[in-house]
């Protein structure tokens, strides 16, 4: 074995030999031939598609001839068709006008004057510290439509914090408690009418948990304003405008005051309302002296989607009509809402009170077994006492 000293191996270089080249097929395609092959396959795979977008995202509005209209009085008297008209009239449009409520016309109108004189009247810079935040559920807040001032109204909650009304009498002392005293007697009165109409869907609605029901943060109201320069020539597509703007900020900030049902109170000549859910968007002139119901998120989710919560607003569109009476309303609407909660506090009496006289006078036969063993029993022994 001869052997190889280091110096020879370090100088003798290491040969490398590359592998053979691999032989082309006299069937392969030539490169040119390739590449047109490969720039066929990537147009039709890096193909976008078209895409055919709505050109809004609301819905076409569809205007309702005759909505739904319930007299309350036949309600008070159980009338099964009138309660068979309100369930349909939920799953179906999930709205319908009250009429015959027993709330008069003249109280729904001061409360509107005395909350353009003692609310919105305030100053623009003493309404800042009432505005609304994250830490209260109530006061002022200043919704904006468009780029300029003609589209922007103001919302005012109102509930009964002790906070919100020392700090609104610190403002408007005279003019607020005005608006309160008669807000509060309003508010009872629209309390009954959300615990009758709630007391009818849960004996139609199979079982549900009273104390789910009734666990509620409390019933508020929402004070909107319209402010619309005057300008006759835009006047309906601001007012639309405004409450597209008000759905979406709705939608996106999902539902501020979980409900049960909103009772939409209107305040002058018959105004358009206006309602959209998932069904749709639909509009109808509402009756000047009805209260406009709307079922709420609460009742969807005890329905299990069976009724379907519903987003309504008045828009006031008869200007011309206003300025003609010689309305002096700076062109300025008011409608007011009640976000109706139950609470513990309502629990008996809707559970006592609303119900039937027929269902409080009975008594089962047990019971009526009973209590004639115990006459029985008594009267043997006064005999007894007295012989």
């Amino acid at each position: 074995m001869v052997m190889m000293s280091p110096e020879r191996a370090a100088a003798t270089p290491f040969e490398f030999r590359a592998p053979p080249p691999s032989p082309i097929g006299t069937s392969r395609r030539s490169s040119v031939t390739n590449d047109e092959v490969l720039t066929e396959f990537l147009e039709h795979s890096l193909r976008v598609p078209d895409l055919v977008l709505p050109e809004t995202i609301f819905p076409r509005e569809r205007f309702v001839e005759n909505p739904p209209r319930i007299d309350f009085r036949l309600i008070e008297s159980y009338d099964r068709d009138s309660v068979l008209k309100i369930l349909d009239s939920m799953r179906s449009f999930g709205f319908f006008q009250l009429v015959n409520h027993g709330i008069p016309v003249e109280l729904i109108g001061a409360v509107a004057e005395a909350a353009d004189a003692g609310v919105f009247g305030i100053s623009p810079e003493k309404k800042v510290a009432v505005g609304r935040s994250p830490e209260k559920a109530y006061g002022f807040e200043e919704l904006w439509h468009g780029e300029d001032e003609s589209e922007v109204s103001e919302e005012f909650v109102w509930n009964r914090d002790e906070d919100l009304k020392m700090e609104m009498e610190a403002i408007s002392p005279i003019g607020y408690s005005n608006f309160s005293k008669k807000m509060e007697w309003l508010t009872q009165l629209t309390e009954k009418l959300g615990e009758k109409i709630l007391e009818i869907f849960l004996e139609n609605s199979g079982k549900i948990a009273r104390n789910e029901v009734f666990s509620g943060h409390g019933s508020v109201w929402c004070m909107y304003k319209q402010k619309i320069k005057q300008r006759l020539s835009v006047w309906n597509d601001e007012l639309e405008n405004c409450f597209k703007h008000d759905v979406i900020r709705m939608l996106i900030r999902g539902t501020d005051f979980s409900h049960a049902f909103c009772f939409h109170f209107c305040h002058g000549s018959s105004p358009l309302f206006h309602a959209y859910s998932k069904r749709g968007w639909v509009s109808f002139v509402a009756d000047e002296s009805a209260v406009v119901v709307t079922v709420g998120d609460h009742i969807q989710g005890w329905s299990g989607g069976q009724y379907k919560h519903v987003i309504g607003r008045p828009i006031y569109k008869d200007h011309n009509k206003e300025e003609q009476s010689g309305s002096n309303n700076n062109n300025n609407g008011i409608s007011m809402a009640f976000l109706f909660s139950p609470t513990s506090s309502s629990s008996s009496s809707s559970s006592n009170a609303l119900k039937s006289p027929n269902e409080i006078r009975t008594l089962s036969l047990a019971h009526q077994a009973l209590f004639a063993l115990f006459l029985t029993l008594l009267y043997n022994f006064f005999f007894y006492i007295l012989k």
